[in-house]
């Protein structure tokens, strides 16, 4: 029988933070990637958050992880409805294009 322990999840958080990585800087053309790379950032950062918490039986992991996921819905509420505000307006979403809002 296969014993899944903290390593496991160790493992599983830095394959889906270095795919977060990766994503930010592979694809810099799309925001939408961009967003979704955060998240993907964002959830191994709760992976490890809960499975530290667990093996040290201790609940603050836990806690961080319900705030770590109140703060990404509300980022990824506001930046997808600034996307679509700024699409509305300019007719693109890519990146090097967003950089004429300076202004």
């Amino acid at each position: 029988m296969l014993d899944i322990g903290l390593g496991h999840y160790l493992t599983l958080g830095a394959i889906i933070f270095t795919i977060g990585i990766i994503g930010i800087f592979l694809n810099r053309k799309n925001i939408i990637v961009i967003l979704m790379s955060i998240e993907l950032i964002l959830l191994a950062v709760n992976i490890n958050l809960v499975s530290f918490s667990i093996y040290l039986n201790d609940i603050t992991g836990q806690i961080f992880t319900l705030f770590i996921l109140t703060v990404a819905a509300a980022e990824a509420a506001i930046g997808l409805a600034i996307i679509v505000i700024y699409y509305r307006n300019s007719g693109t979403i890519r990146v090097q294009e967003i950089n004429k809002l300076k202004g």
